[in-house]
């Protein structure tokens, strides 16, 4: 293995505090030479954000080191919807990930969705379905029904992106996991190829299964959003499970 790609949430983090181990396990995989990205389908903070706040909690990490959902559908709409008006729905301020991308309010080209959260009520879905029923195409940022906070698991955007879907009869673009340009995205920037690689992460189908059918080794982790039932009712079995992310150098044989 030449990269280890790495989710956030529920991996290395639940709400933004440290799982036991996560810190020390990412030090030695980075100690050992191994290309590290964080990848990450979050949608309320930059980049910069994301990388400050794991910095100060001790993780070895630089803005450069994280991949964004944000960040990855900036790159999709400048080449496939040049100059395109977007309306976006998301909770957190992303624009600085966002770069040249132009927001509107009324009459857009696209719906961008993101993650959800206290903006996601009916007056704005509502509008968003009036949107694409007026043509607009839907770009989503992950699918993601649920994500886990120290209070359980919220709801997050991909169960209103079904919604939407079924109602204006459209099948959204999805930019984030598990798009396989989101890992081949993550891969290029580190220079290693799928075979080379490794996918860490809580979610079994947007993580782990995704990672593997675009070629990388899978390793899904007992942590986060985890559960035995999903995990049963999966349409793949991992590559490996591990109790959390701090078995990780084992699995590499990485020294102490």
């Amino acid at each position: 293995m030449r990269a280890v790609l790495i989710d956030i949430d529920g991996v290395l983090t639940v709400s933004w505090k440290p799982l036991p181990g996560a810190v020390e396990a990412l030090r030695r995989i980075r100690g050992a030479g191994l290309g590290v990205a964080l990848v990450t389908n979050t949608t309320s903070r930059t980049r910069a954000s994301i990388a400050g706040t794991l910095s100060a909690a001790g993780f070895e990490v630089g803005p450069r080191d994280v991949l964004t959902a944000p960040s990855v559908t900036a790159a999709h709409l400048a080449e496939h919807c040049p100059g395109a008006r977007c309306a976006l729905l998301n909770s957190g301020d992303i624009a600085e990930d966002l770069g040249d991308v132009t927001l509107v309010d009324d009459d857009p080209d696209v719906v961008v969705l993101g993650g959800a959260g206290p903006e996601f009520d009916y007056a704005a879905l509502n509008r968003a379905f009036g949107h694409l029923q007026r043509g607009a195409r839907l770009i989503a940022m992950h699918r993601n029904l649920y994500w886990r906070t120290e209070s359980g698991l919220q709801l997050d955007s991909g169960a209103f992106l079904l919604g939407l879907e079924r109602a204006a009869r459209v099948e959204a673009e999805v930019t984030g996991k598990p798009s396989r340009a989101f890992f081949e995205a993550a891969l290029a920037r580190l220079g290693a190829g799928a075979g080379q690689a490794l996918m860490v992460g809580d979610d079994v189908e947007s993580d782990v299964l995704a990672a593997q059918r675009a070629g990388l080794t899978g390793v899904l982790v007992r942590t986060g959003k985890f559960q035995q039932e999903t995990l049963e009712g999966a349409s793949g079995a991992p590559d490996h499970v591990l109790d959390s992310f701090a078995d990780l150098p084992a699995l590499l044989g990485l020294a102490e």
